[in-house]
C-alpha cells in the first residue's frame, strides 16, 4: 500500500482523509441552503476544501432529490385497510369513506394496480416508490429537436435565459419547443438529468461547473477605499492640462498577483515606474513607490494624482499626509478617466507583455525603460519628446520664481 492512501474503516482512499459520511453530506447541503460557500462549509466541518467541493461538483451543485412521500398518496396502513376491504367484496366509495379519502382517489389506485381482483397492498407501495424515482426522462431527452436548438444556442454564447426567450418568441405556438433557463442549467449541470454534454458549460459567461447557489455569501469588499475624493472635485486647470504637476497612475499587471507602479504627468507625458516589492499588489509598497517617486519631484510639479479605486490605494489618505499630494479617484469601471496613463500603460507592453512575472524587475531596469519613453518623440507634444517638454517646464517655472524674487 502507497504512502498515499489512507486506510478508513476498511475502505482506502487517495490522500483526501476519511470518506464524507451520510451525515456530513446532509450536513453539506443544509449550510449550502443557508448560503455557505465551500470554504466556509469546510472551515465549519472541519473537513478539507477539496472534499466539500468534490462532493458539491459531484451533483453540479444541485442538491440530491430525496423521494418523499406526497400527502395526497395512501399510505402502506391504508393500502392495508384498502387490500382487505376489496378482498371481502366492498365498494371503492365505502373504503373511500372509511379511510377519509376521496373516492376518485381510491378507484384510480385500484384500476392502476390490478384491479379489485389482483390489487396487493405490498405490490402498490412498491410501484408507489418506483414511479417516485427521480430523475426522470427529461424534456431535453424526449425532444430532439429542442436539444439541438438549445446546444445551438449555447455554441453561440447565447446564456440559458437568452436561449429560453428565443425559444419562447420563435415557437410562440409550439409548447414543447419551449424549456425554461432553469431547465437547461440543470441538464448541463446535473449530467444524469438531461441530456446536454458537460463540456457545453464552457460556452457559458461563467464557464462553471456546478450550480452556484442564489443566496451564496459573498466575501465582504476586498480593500474598500476609505473616504475617497472623486475625480469630479479635481480642480479644473487638470482637465485642460495648462497647468503641469497633474498625475496619473495606475499599476501594471504582469502575472495577476504581480504588478509595477506607473505615473505619468498629464501635460508633458513624462514617464515614472517604480518597483513594488517582490512585485506583490500591497496597498503599503504602492503607498512607498508613489510617495518615493512624487518626493523626487519640485514642489511646482506635485498638484494631484488621480487613480482608479483598486484596493492598492487604501491608504491614500496616509500619502496625502505624507507628500501633500491629492489623491482623485476616478468613477467605477471608467479608466478613459485617465486616458493618458491608459496609452502610457499601452506602450509599456513593449517592454512588459502581459503573463510576464514582475517580481524581479528591478528599479534600475524601470528607470531605463522609463528613460526611453521619455526621450520619444510624441505627436501631441509636435514630436517634442516628454524629457524635452518637462525641461521647459522646469525652466519656465525657474524665471518665473527669479522673476517674482527680483
Amino acid at each position: 500500500m502507497g504512502p498515499g492512501w489512507v486506510f478508513n474503516f476498511g475502505r482506502c482512499r487517495m490522500g483526501r482523509g476519511p470518506m464524507l459520511t451520510a451525515a456530513e453530506r446532509a450536513e453539506i447541503w443544509t449550510r449550502r441552503a443557508q448560503g455557505e460557500p465551500v470554504w466556509m462549509i469546510a472551515r465549519h466541518m472541519g473537513r478539507s476544501r477539496r472534499a466539500v467541493r468534490d462532493h458539491v461538483t459531484s451533483t453540479g451543485g444541485v442538491p440530491p432529490r430525496t423521494p418523499q412521500r406526497a400527502r395526497r398518496e395512501l399510505t402502506v396502513r391504508e393500502r392495508e385497510e384498502l387490500s382487505r376491504g376489496l378482498a371481502v367484496g366492498e365498494s371503492c366509495r365505502a373504503l373511500a369513506r372509511r379511510l377519509g379519502r376521496a373516492s376518485s382517489s381510491v378507484s384510480r389506485e385500484v384500476r392502476r394496480n390490478g384491479g379489485r381482483e389482483r390489487y396487493r397492498a405490498a405490490e402498490a407501495d412498491e410501484a408507489a416508490v418506483q414511479r417516485r424515482r427521480r430523475p426522470k426522462p427529461s424534456k431535453l431527452a424526449l425532444v430532439p429537436r429542442l436539444r439541438v436548438e438549445v446546444e445551438l444556442g449555447l455554441k453561440q454564447r447565447w446564456s440559458p435565459k437568452q436561449i429560453s426567450a428565443w425559444l419562447k418568441r420563435e415557437y410562440s405556438d409550439n409548447p414543447l419547443m419551449q424549456i425554461s433557463p432553469e431547465t437547461i442549467y440543470i441538464s448541463l449541470y446535473v449530467q444524469g438529468r438531461g441530456t446536454l454534454r458537460r463540456e457545453l458549460t464552457k460556452h457559458l459567461r461563467s464557464q462553471r461547473m456546478y450550480r452556484r447557489a442564489k443566496n451564496e455569501m459573498r466575501p465582504a469588499s476586498r480593500g474598500k477605499i476609505p473616504n475617497p475624493i472623486m475625480i469630479s472635485q479635481r480642480p479644473a486647470e487638470a482637465d485642460d492640462r495648462a497647468v503641469p504637476g497633474h498625475w496619473e497612475g495606475d499599476l501594471l499587471l504582469g502575472t495577476p498577483t504581480t504588478a509595477i507602479g506607473t505615473l505619468v504627468e498629464r501635460s508633458t507625458r513624462y514617464v515614472m515606474l517604480f518597483a513594488l516589492a517582490r512585485g506583490a499588489i500591497r496597498a503599503e509598497t504602492v503607498r512607498e513607490g508613489i510617495a518615493a517617486s512624487i518626493l523626487k519631484l519640485p514642489t511646482s510639479l506635485r498638484r494631484s494624482l488621480t487613480w482608479d479605486q483598486g484596493h492598492e490605494m487604501t491608504q491614500h489618505q496616509r500619502f496625502t499626509v505624507d507628500t501633500g499630494v491629492t489623491i482623485y479617484f476616478c468613477d467605477p469601471s471608467s479608466p478613459w478617466q485617465r486616458g493618458t496613463n491608459e496609452n502610457t500603460n499601452g506602450l509599456l507592453r513593449q517592454y512588459f507583455p502581459k503573463g510576464r512575472s514582475l517580481a524581479r524587475v528591478t528599479q534600475a531596469e524601470l528607470d531605463s525603460v522609463a528613460d526611453e519613453l521619455n526621450r520619444r518623440p510624441r505627436e501631441t507634444l509636435h514630436w517634442h519628446t516628454p524629457a524635452e517638454a518637462l525641461s521647459q517646464v522646469l525652466k519656465e517655472s525657474q524665471l518665473a520664481g527669479g522673476a517674482a524674487t527680483g
